[in-house]
């Protein structure tokens, strides 16, 4: 009876120092696409932390529980010289250590990835740095290991591209050669469900994901840090609408945004990081408009866009950082008077760019309101000098601009100005494959 006596007075004591305010946890996350050296992130306006590698971190000084944290960039790599930001860096501790906190770091891309998906092939370009003309690397086209590929992807550390093929139902996985842009395949391909139309890689390097056109669902794979390799996890795949037609996550990996074509919808989903498993939030999913196919996010987080082919029209929300959920800005839907396939954000959150296939075949570009999310045109148009452009990327430096021009079989490349003014290469539109359908860069 004493023996049992003193462990009861013992554990009472021990829940009164706990509750005395003495606990304390630990501030950490993930760095990805880091390759140069000298960053160092800060923490409170203090408790200095030097990183020159990839991967998960921890800050040295622990932080009081109910006490804020607030995670900065004190110092910027070099050698390259790369930008890093940081998202989930500030909030509240509350009675756990802080593990998600996700910093990403760019540079200009060095190589341009292209999915052909009439002749089965990946075609990969080296970029000028200073002219932006692309040159055809040795060895490419590089031969599908499935059939039909259409999306593909470049993990965040640049280590491994993601090819998604639409008729073989599967996905491929390459690892990139850094110095070459050499693809070599790594294993076979993987099942996902049926007619893969989207494939993205979450910004901690940890998931794929992959939307399933026919089969109304979006199939998570996790990650093989070491191999690239897929394992598709537990719950997969999960439901979405109708014809889901493109994937993204928000920046800091919280959310998973899917546009269903048939439904003119946006499913969204929350992102269990231990996981990778998918929960649908209230209010899910929101409309679009006719004809949804793609959708981009801002650096920030705080904005999403929706290419509407059939409506001819960009659906732009306002994102709500605590449950994903999106509400229309003001003015939303905005009228392209033409069919957008895709659009691109630009790295710095100003511009808006929209592929139009019909017309004239032009890039369009808005700028965007950073309060409100609106969109305005900006300028004239930009012709590709190719036809049917069907997919828009930017550059992580926000550099150049590039257009997969599906009929012409080409892919058209701009120069970014200052003002979000695109003006052809010279020598653009450069060959690529037979329809080509998607391009990635890093």
């Amino acid at each position: 009876m004493k023996t049992l006596s003193w462990i009861s007075i013992g554990s009472i004591g021990l829940g009164l120092c706990a509750c005395g305010g003495g606990s304390s946890y630990t501030v950490g996350g993930v760095v990805t696409g880091l390759s140069g050296s000298g960053l160092v992130l800060q923490d409170n306006s203090g408790n200095d932390l030097s990183l020159n590698t990839n991967g998960t971190f921890v800050f040295t000084d622990s932080v009081k529980d109910h006490d804020n944290y607030s995670v900065t960039v004190a110092t910027q790599p070099s050698n390259p010289t790369q930008s890093c930001s940081v998202h989930n860096g500030s909030g509240t501790v509350d009675g756990g250590d802080v593990t998600h906190v996700v910093v990403t770091c760019t540079k200009q891309g060095g190589f341009a990835f292209v999915a052909n998906q009439l002749s089965n092939n990946i075609s990969v370009f080296a970029i000028n740095s200073t002219t932006g003309v692309l040159t055809e690397v040795s060895g490419s086209p590089f031969a599908s290991t499935g059939t039909s590929p259409a999306s593909l992807t470049v993990d965040p550390n640049g280590k491994y591209l993601y090819v998604a093929n639409n008729t073989s139902d599967n996905v491929s996985v390459y690892s990139i050669d850094a110095d070459t842009g050499v693809l070599t395949s790594q294993g076979s391909p993987v099942t996902t469900g049926t007619s893969p139309d989207s494939v993205t890689v979450d910004p901690t390097d940890s998931y794929a994901f992959v939307a399933n056109l026919a089969s109304n669902n979006v199939s998570v794979f996790s990650i093989d840090s070491s191999t690239g390799l897929l394992t598709e996890i537990s719950g997969s795949p999960y439901s979405t609408g109708q014809e889901p037609s493109s994937v993204k996550t928000d920046p800091g990996g919280n959310y998973v945004y899917v546009t269903n074509f048939s439904d003119s919808t946006v499913s969204v989903f929350s992102l269990a990081v231990s996981s990778g498993s998918l929960s649908a939030i209230s209010g899910s999913p929101f409309d679009a408009g006719a004809g949804a196919l793609y959708i981009a996010i801002n650096p920030k987080g705080s904005f999403a866009y929706v290419a509407n082919e059939t409506a001819e029209s960009i659906s732009a929300y306002s994102i709500n950082a605590s449950s994903g959920a999106l509400s229309a800005v003001s003015g939303s839907p905005f009228s392209t008077t033409s069919s957008p396939e895709s659009v691109a954000v630009a790295p710095n959150g100003d511009y808006l760019y929209a592929a139009n296939v019909t017309s004239k075949n032009y890039v369009a570009t808005y700028s965007i309101d950073t309060s409100s999310g609106a969109l305005t045109l900006s300028g004239s148009p930009a012709s590709t000098f190719g036809t049917f452009p069907v997919f828009i990327t930017v550059d992580p430096a926000g550099t150049f601009a590039y257009t997969a021009n599906e009929d012409s079989g080409d892919v058209s490349v701009y120069t970014v100005s200052s003002t979000g003014v695109l003006a052809h290469v010279t020598g653009s539109p450069f060959a690529a494959g037979s329809e080509p359908r998607s391009i990635a860069i890093y």
